[in-house]
C-alpha cells in the first residue's frame, strides 16, 4: 500500500530506515496514524503495538537495552506524550538510545481549547538530548530544514553512549490520504568517532603510579559493556581491589586474551555483607578510586566510599559528566571505560613484569580474605520460606542454563538479586522507579530468543500490569514476589512507629495475579510453601511454554523480615 501524503512524515520514515532503526513501538491514535501507517508499510521496520503509552515507553527501552541501537516509540498528540516521560528519564540516565516520536496539531491550535493539544516540543524537558519539531514543508528550503532536523536528532541519539531524543511531528488535516508510492531518497548525515587517544589518561595514571591502595568501583553498565570489560576486570583483580554489583558484572568464557587472569572469573561479591563484616574500616579504605559506569545499588558501599575523604577519585564516562557521588572527586575522563581500563591494565602488567608494582599487597589480600569468607557464609545460608528463598532457588535452578536474560525490578527485588546473581542483571536504576520494570523486561523479550526472566515485587507488578496486555511469547517469565505490600519499608529504621506505615506507605493489599493472568492469556504458577516452591520453580525454569508465565510466590512481610535478619547473622 502507498505511503502517507505528509511530506514531513515521509522524510522522517526514510531517515529512520537510513539510520538503521528496525523496531518501533506504536500506540493507537488518529493524529499519529500517518506515522504508524508509514512505519507499518516500511519493510525495514517491525512494529510492536502497545496501547498504554507509559508501558510503551518502557517496552522500547527494554528493546534498546538489548540491541544497543535506537528504537522508536510513537504516540499521538496531547497527554499521550507526557506518559512517555518516566521511560524517557530512565533512558536518559541509563544512556539508552530511545527515539520518541509524537504527532502534534498545527502550532496555531495550541492553547486554543482544541482537542488533544498542549505545548509538546519541550514537554520532555532536560531528559532528552535533542528535541526538534518538524516543519510541514512546502518549499525546498523547508524540506532541507526538515531533513537536517531529523538527521541531527538521530545522530544525537547515538552519541556518547546513547540518549533519548524527541521528534515532534505537526500534522495538518486531512490525515488519512495514502497515495505516495515510495519513500523519498533522503540525505543521511554520518558521524564518525575519532580513535581514542590514551594520552588523556596520563593524569589518572600518575595517581595510580603513586597509589598504595587502588580500587576500581564498577557501577551499572550496559550488558554489552559489562561483557566486554569482564576479562579486563578479572585480570586486574589479581592485583587491584575490584568492587562491583550484578548491574555491572558479567561472566566470561574466553580467557585466551588474558591467560594469566584468575580462572574463577567474576562471582557474586555480596558487598553489603562484606561491609557489615568489616573490622577496622581504615585498613580497607582506598587511596585512589577509579569509578566506572552508572549508579550503585548499595547504600553501604556509597557511604563507605564517602568515608574515605583522602581517596583521589576519578570517574570515567563517555559524556564527561561530572558525578561527585563519593564527595571526593579528583577528575573526570571523557572516554569509553573499556579503553581506560585497557590503559590501566597495561600499566599494572608492565610494572608487575618489572617487579616494581607500587601497591600495598596487604590491602588486596585483606579484601580478598573478607570477600571469600562472606562468599562461603552466603553459600551455606539456607533461608526459611520467604522471598529470599525464592530468589536463591531461582538462581540454583537456573544455574545449569547456558544463557538467559535477567531483569530485576527496583526496591527489594534488585537487592535480593544482588545477593545471589552470578551474571549480569538489567534493572531500571537510572531513576530507580518501580514503574515500568515489567514493561522493560517484556520489551526485551520481543528482540531475543533467549528466556527473559523478570524478578519483581507485588507493587511494581500490579502497577505495570498492562505490560501483559499485548502478545508476548513463552520466553517471557515473571517471578512475582508477593508479600502483600512494599517489603522494603519493613527494613527502614523508625518507620514501623508510624501509624501510616502499613496502609499508606507500604500499600498493604490482598491482590493476586491469577485474574490478571487469566484475562491476558498468561500461564500461572504459584507457591505458598517450600514444597510448592521447589516443584513449581523447576517447571518455571525448565518447562517449555507457548505463552508468558507468571510464577507468584506468596510470602508474608514477617517471613521476609525473618529471612533478612537470619542472613545478617550468618
Amino acid at each position: 500500500m502507498p505511503y502517507s501524503d505528509k511530506e514531513n512524515v515521509n522524510i522522517l520514515t526514510a531517515l529512520l530506515v537510513a539510520h538503521g532503526v528496525k523496531h518501533a513501538v506504536v500506540c493507537p491514535g488518529s493524529r499519529n496514524a500517518p506515522i504508524v501507517h508509514n512505519l507499518n508499510e516500511c519493510p525495514n521496520i517491525t512494529c510492536h503495538p502497545v496501547t498504554d503509552e507509559r508501558s510503551a515507553g518502557f517496552f522500547a527501552l527494554g528493546m534498546a537495552q538489548i540491541i544497543r541501537h535506537p528504537v522508536a516509540v510513537c504516540v499521538t498528540s496531547g497527554t499521550a506524550l507526557l506518559n512517555l516521560l518516566p521511560a524517557t528519564a530512565e533512558a536518559y540516565y541509563q544512556h539508552v538510545p530511545l527515539v520518541v516520536i509524537s504527532a502534534d496539531r498545527p502550532a496555531m491550535w495550541i492553547d486554543q481549547q482544541d482537542g488533544q493539544t498542549l505545548p509538546q516540543l519541550d514537554a520532555l524537558g532536560r531528559f532528552v538530548s535533542k528535541a526538534v519539531s518538524l516543519p510541514e514543508p512546502s518549499t525546498d528550503d523547508e524540506r532541507w530544514y526538515c531533513n537536517r532536523l531529523v538527521n541531527e536528532a538521530l545522530l544525537c541519539c547515538q552519541r556518547h553512549g546513547g540518549s533519548p531524543v524527541h521528534l515532534n511531528v505537526p500534522i495538518s488535516e486531512p490525515l488519512f490520504t495514502f497515495n505516495v508510492p515510495a519513500l523519498p531518497t533522503e540525505r543521511a548525515i554520518r558521524q564518525v568517532v575519532a580513535t581514542t587517544d590514551v594520552a588523556h589518561c596520563q593524569s589518572l595514571l600518575a595517581d595510580i603510579q603513586s597509589a598504595q591502595r587502588p580500587m576500581i568501583v564498577v557501577g551499572q553498565l550496559s550488558n554489552k559493556e559489562a561483557r566486554r570489560m569482564a576479562l579486563q576486570l578479572c585480570a586486574l583483580s589479581a592485583d587491584v581491589v575490584v568492587v562491583y554489583e550484578c548491574l555491572g558484572m558479567a561472566c566470561h568464557e574466553d580467557t585466551s586474551r588474558y591467560p594469566d587472569s584468575p580462572t574463577e572469573g567474576l562471582f557474586p561479591l555480596h558487598i553489603d555483607k562484606v561491609l557489615m563484616r568489616m573490622q577496622r574500616v581504615e585498613q580497607y579504605q582506598p587511596d585512589v578510586v577509579v569509578y566506572l559506569g552508572g549508579t550503585l545499588v548499595s547504600k553501604r558501599l556509597k557511604a563507605f566510599l564517602r568515608q574515605s575523604p583522602a581517596a583521589k577519585t576519578w570517574i570515567v564516562n563517555e559524556r564527561g559528566a561530572i558525578y561527585d557521588t563519593f564527595q571526593n572527586l579528583t577528575g573526570v575522563i571523557e572516554g569509553a571505560p573499556y579503553d581506560v581500563l585497557e590503559v590501566i591494565l597495561r600499566y599494572v602488567r608492565g610494572e608487575k613484569e618489572r617487579q616494581r608494582l607500587p601497591f600495598e599487597s596487604g590491602f588486596r589480600s585483606r579484601w580478598a580474605t573478607l570477600i571469600q569468607q562472606v562468599q562461603a557464609q552466603t553459600e551455606r545460608f539456607h533461608p526459611p520460606y520467604s522471598s529470599w528463598l525464592a530468589v536463591k532457588r531461582f538462581f540454583e535452578t537456573a544455574s545449569h542454563k547456558d544463557r538467559y536474560v535477567l531483569h530485576a525490578a527496583n526496591s527489594m527485588s534488585v537487592r535480593l538479586v544482588n545477593h545471589f546473581s552470578s551474571d549480569y542483571v538489567f534493572c531500571n536504576r537510572g531513576v530507580n522507579g518501580i514503574d515500568g520494570s515489567l514493561s522493560t523486561a517484556a520489551g526485551c523479550s520481543l528482540v531475543t530468543t533467549q528466556n527473559v526472566y523478570c524478578v519483581i515485587g507485588d507493587l511494581s507488578f500490579f502497577y505495570d500490569q498492562n505490560a501483559l496486555w499485548h502478545s508476548l511469547g513463552g520466553n517471557f517469565r515473571v517471578l512475582l514476589l508477593n508479600n502483600g505490600g512494599g517489603g522494603i519499608f519493613q527494613s527502614l529504621p523508625g518507620l514501623k512507629e508510624s501509624t501510616a506505615q502499613q496502609t499508606l506507605i507500604s500499600a498493604q493489599h490482598h491482590t493476586t495475579a491469577w485474574g490478571i493472568c487469566q484475562q491476558n492469556n498468561v500461564a500461572y504458577l504459584s507457591a505458598h510453601d517450600e514444597e510448592e516452591l521447589e516443584n513449581n520453580m523447576n517447571r518455571f525454569v525448565n518447562d517449555n511454554f507457548d505463552r508468558p508465565v507468571v510464577f507468584e510466590v506468596f510470602t508474608s512481610q514477617e517471613q521476609d523480615e525473618q529471612a533478612m535478619n537470619e542472613y545478617k547473622q550468618v
